[in-house]
C-alpha cells in the first residue's frame, strides 16, 4: 500500500486572499494531504494583523486543506517533527534563504516554489453561487387566491401546523455534486470545450431532499431508502442526520449510491454525469423496506413515494405499501420522475395526490395529442388519483382536482419566481410542501399555492438546500 504523500505550507494568513488560494490549490494537487501551519501571534509579531484564532479558522474553512496547526517555534523544528514529503512556498522565496531546506535534506523531503495559477476565482466567489438566493422576483398569484378565497393568514396557519405532522418518505437517495470548473478554451485537436475542475459542492437529492424538506418545515420524518456500501452513502446518511431526518438506510452491496454530477462554469451547466444502478432491489430488501414502514405506519399521517425509477420501489412493493397505508387511513402522495429514465406515475393507484410533469403524464397516459386538461383527466381516470399537480415547467402548474363539487375543477398557477437560478429540485419542493398542506387539513388549492411558493424559493438558489418554515412565512408575507 502506497504511503500517503503529505504537503506542508506555512504563513501568517491574515486574510485568505486569491494569492493564498492559488498557492493552497497548487499545494493540494502536489500530494494526498495538505497540512498548513499558521504562525502564532508571538512568532508573527507585527505581521499578525488578525488574532491567531481567527487566522486558524480562516485556513480551516478552505476545502483544500486537510489539517491546520499553530506554529509557535522555528519552522525547521516543525518540519523535522511532521516530516512532510514536500514543502511549498511562493515564488518570491525562490532566491532567498529558506530555513526549511536543511530539515528537508535530512530525510529526503523536497522544496517547491510556486504561486499557483491565476485561472480561478477565490472560493468565496465560487461558493457565492450556492449561498446567494434570488427571492425578489417571487410574486404571489393574487387572482388565483381571490378565486379560491385564500387568505395569507390561513396559509400561514397551515404552514405552522406542519410541525404537528409525522411523515414517512420512501424512495431513491441521490447525491448531487456540483463541480465548478474554470474554462481553459477550445481543444486544438477537436471542437471540444476544455475546463478544469476547481471546487466541488455536495447536496442530498432525490427522495433524500424530500425528507429533508419535510424536516426543515417542522415535521417528524422517517425516511426509508436503499444505498450502496460506499463513501457517497456515508455522506448521505450524515447529511440526513444533520437535516433532522430519522433515516433507515438499507445497504445493497450490489449497487452504488446514486451520484449525479453537474459540471458548471460561470453559472451555467456544461454536462451532467450520473453514476447509478437501475435494477430493482431484490425481494429480501423489499421485505426489509416493508417491515420498516409497517413499524411506523400507525404513527404517521402521510406516506410519500418519491420515485426516481432507480429500483428502490418495485411494483410489488408499491402495491403492498399502498394497501398498508389504506388499511391504516394514511394519506398517500407520489411523484415518479422520468427525465433520463422512464417511469409510470399511474402505477401509484388511488393516491390522494400525484405530481407528474407534462412529459411524465403523457408517457403514462400514452397520449401526445390532447390538451393539458384532457390529459390530466385521462391520467386521473387511469391512476384513480384524487388530485393531480401537472408541472408544466416555466409555465407553472396545472391543478386538476378530484372534488367535482368544488367551483373550480381545474385551475392554473403561473411560475411564481420569474428569475430562476437552478430548476433542479423544484418538483421535490412542490411535492412535499403540497402534501404537508393536504395532511394539515388544507384543500388542494391551498396545497398548490404553498407548493408553488416552496418551488419558487428552491429555484431561486443553486443546489438542493433544505427548506425552512421561516422562508415560506417570510415570502408569504
Amino acid at each position: 500500500m502506497n504511503k500517503e504523500k503529505t504537503i506542508f505550507v506555512s504563513g501568517n494568513f491574515n486574510v485568505l486572499h486569491p494569492g493564498h488560494l492559488r498557492l493552497l490549490r497548487f499545494a493540494s494537487e502536489c500530494g494526498d494531504k495538505l497540512i498548513v501551519g499558521v504562525y502564532s501571534d508571538r512568532i508573527s509579531g507585527k505581521a499578525a494583523h488578525v488574532s491567531e484564532d481567527l487566522r486558524l479558522e480562516g485556513v480551516k474553512s478552505n476545502s483544500w486543506v486537510h489539517k491546520v496547526i499553530l506554529i509557535d517555534k522555528l519552522v525547521a523544528e516543525v518540519i523535522d517533527e511532521i516530516r512532510p514529503d514536500v514543502v511549498v512556498k511562493g515564488k518570491e522565496h525562490q532566491n532567498r534563504v529558506n530555513p526549511e531546506e536543511e530539515a528537508l535534506k535530512s530525510y529526503g523531503g523536497k522544496l517547491l516554489f510556486s504561486s499557483g495559477e491565476t485561472t480561478f476565482s477565490s472560493l468565496e466567489l465560487l461558493h457565492k453561487e450556492f449561498s446567494q438566493s434570488t427571492y425578489k422576483d417571487i410574486i404571489l398569484p393574487t387572482e388565483y387566491m381571490s378565486r379560491h378565497s385564500i387568505n395569507i393568514e390561513k396559509l400561514g396557519g397551515l404552514i405552522r401546523s406542519f410541525s404537528s405532522l409525522r411523515v414517512c418518505v420512501i424512495g431513491d437517495l441521490i447525491i448531487d455534486e456540483y463541480i465548478t470548473c474554470e474554462p481553459l478554451g477550445m481543444s486544438q485537436e477537436d471542437p471540444t470545450i476544455v475546463v478544469t475542475p476547481i471546487d466541488t459542492t455536495r447536496f442530498i437529492g432525490g427522495a433524500g431532499i424530500v425528507a429533508a424538506h419535510a424536516s426543515g418545515l417542522g415535521s417528524q420524518v422517517e425516511f426509508v431508502t436503499v444505498l450502496g456500501s460506499d463513501e457517497a452513502g456515508i455522506y448521505g446518511q450524515n447529511a440526513l442526520n444533520l437535516a433532522g431526518v430519522n433515516a433507515h438506510c438499507i445497504v445493497d452491496e450490489s449497487r452504488p449510491t446514486t451520484v449525479k454530477q453537474r459540471f458548471r462554469s460561470k453559472g451555467k451547466s456544461l454536462l451532467r454525469v450520473s453514476h447509478l444502478h437501475q435494477d430493482a432491489i431484490n425481494t429480501a430488501l423489499q421485505e426489509k423496506v416493508f417491515k420498516i414502514v409497517n413499524s411506523v405506519i400507525k404513527n404517521i399521517s402521510l406516506l410519500v413515494f418519491s420515485d426516481f425509477n432507480y429500483g428502490c420501489l418495485p411494483q410489488n412493493l408499491v402495491e403492498k405499501l399502498t394497501k398498508l397505508a389504506n388499511d391504516n387511513n394514511v394519506m398517500l402522495v407520489a411523484d415518479s420522475q422520468s427525465s433520463s429514465q422512464i417511469g409510470d406515475i399511474s402505477r401509484f393507484e388511488g393516491f390522494d395526490l400525484i405530481t407528474p410533469t407534462e412529459r411524465e403524464a403523457r408517457i403514462s397516459a400514452k397520449n401526445n395529442e390532447d390538451g393539458l386538461v384532457i390529459l390530466a383527466e385521462k391520467l386521473k381516470q387511469q391512476s384513480l388519483a384524487h388530485n393531480i399537480f401537472l408541472k408544466i415547467g416555466e409555465e407553472g402548474l396545472l391543478i386538476h382536482s378530484g372534488a367535482e363539487s368544488t367551483r373550480y375543477y381545474t385551475d392554473r398557477i403561473n411560475a411564481l419566481n420569474s428569475a430562476p437560478r437552478d430548476v433542479a429540485g423544484a418538483g421535490d419542493s412542490l411535492l412535499i410542501s403540497g402534501a404537508l398542506t393536504l395532511a394539515s387539513g388544507g384543500d388542494i388549492w391551498e396545497a398548490a399555492i404553498i407548493g408553488s411558493l416552496a418551488a419558487a424559493i428552491q429555484v431561486g438558489r443553486v443546489g438542493n438546500t433544505q427548506l425552512q418554515t421561516s422562508e415560506l412565512l417570510k415570502e408569504l408575507n
